[in-house]
């Protein structure tokens, strides 16, 4: 059966979109998400963050799997070094939930990024967050220049 765009449709929205300041993602919260109480298990909003920074790489030209690959000479892998975390609210099952990225800092093989999870307007949770890309040995690698437009936008 055809599907007439349909898939690609959907597929569009999936990562979200990049903005004036970074990178915005939808996501609905699901029974899996929370804890006995009926809310955001603490530990889940760590996940939706990663979404975000992933969804955030790719929309950008990085792959994940492509790194992995070997495919820029070697293969090298992100990995999160440091994150603060700063819980405000709880989120509760069947809230939409935006998930705002913005590159704050690249220097070397680090690159740190603010997230803010908000359902609506309300701030739920913060977080600061200092990755690295590193080689097959473990060591760090500096960031490629060609990615640093593609991660610091223009400010208005």
């Amino acid at each position: 059966m055809a599907d007439h765009g349909e898939q690609d449709a959907l597929a569009a929205g999936l990562s979200g979109a990049l903005t004036s300041f970074g990178h915005r993602l939808m996501a609905r919260v699901y029974y899996a998400d929370t804890d006995f109480s009926g809310v955001v298990y603490h530990a889940r909003y760590l996940e939706f963050f990663e979404r975000g920074r992933s969804d955030f790489l790719r929309l950008a030209g990085v792959h994940h799997t492509e790194l992995a690959d070997g495919k820029h000479g070697e293969k090298i892998v992100w990995v999160v070094r440091r994150m603060e975390i700063d819980f405000r609210a709880s989120a509760k099952i069947d809230d939409i939930l935006t998930i705002e990225t913005r590159t704050k800092d690249i220097s070397g093989a680090r690159i740190t990024m603010a997230q803010q999870l908000k359902r609506g307007d309300e701030m739920l949770v913060e977080a600061k967050v200092e990755a690295a890309i590193i080689g097959e040995n473990g060591r760090p690698r500096r960031f490629p220049k060609d990615w640093i437009e593609a991660f610091m936008p223009e400010v208005v």
